[in-house]
C-alpha cells in the first residue's frame, strides 16, 4: 500500500472563522465543498450540491443545520430534505446521498481530504 502523502489534505480555514450551525463553501480538490461546524465544534464537509433542486444556484451550504436524534444533518435550501453531515445519506430517500469529505482540524486549521468511500 502506498503511503498516504500530506497533499491529500487541504487547509481550508481556522475553525474559529467558521460560524456554529452555518455552513460555507470552499474549492477543494477541484470540488465545490460545503464545510459545517456544529454546536459540539465537529466539523464536516458535503458536497455543495442538492441533488433534488432542478435549477442552479445556492448549494446545500445555505441549507438548515439541526439533529434528528443523535444524527447531525443539514435541510437541503430548496425543497428540505435532509442529508447526514456524516455520511452525505439523505435521510428521507435512502436512494439519494451527496459526497461526504475527510475533515481534521489540526492547530486549529480546518483540513480537508478526499471523498470518503461509501461502505457498502
Amino acid at each position: 500500500m502506498a503511503p498516504r502523502s500530506d497533499d491529500e489534505w487541504q487547509p481550508v480555514c481556522r475553525i474559529v472563522e467558521l460560524e456554529v450551525d452555518r455552513g460555507v463553501t470552499a474549492l477543494v480538490h477541484g470540488q465545490a465543498i460545503a464545510i459545517f461546524r456544529t454546536g459540539d465544534d465537529m466539523v464536516y464537509a458535503l458536497g455543495n450540491h442538492d441533488p433534488f433542486a432542478r435549477a442552479t444556484g445556492g448549494g446545500i451550504s445555505k441549507g438548515i443545520v439541526g439533529r434528528r436524534d443523535e444524527v447531525p444533518f443539514v435541510a437541503s435550501p430548496a425543497h428540505r430534505h435532509a442529508f447526514d453531515l456524516r455520511s452525505g445519506r439523505c435521510l428521507d430517500d435512502t436512494h439519494v446521498s451527496v459526497p461526504a469529505y475527510a475533515v481534521k482540524v489540526v492547530d486549529g486549521v480546518v483540513m480537508i481530504g478526499h471523498r470518503k468511500v461509501d461502505a457498502a
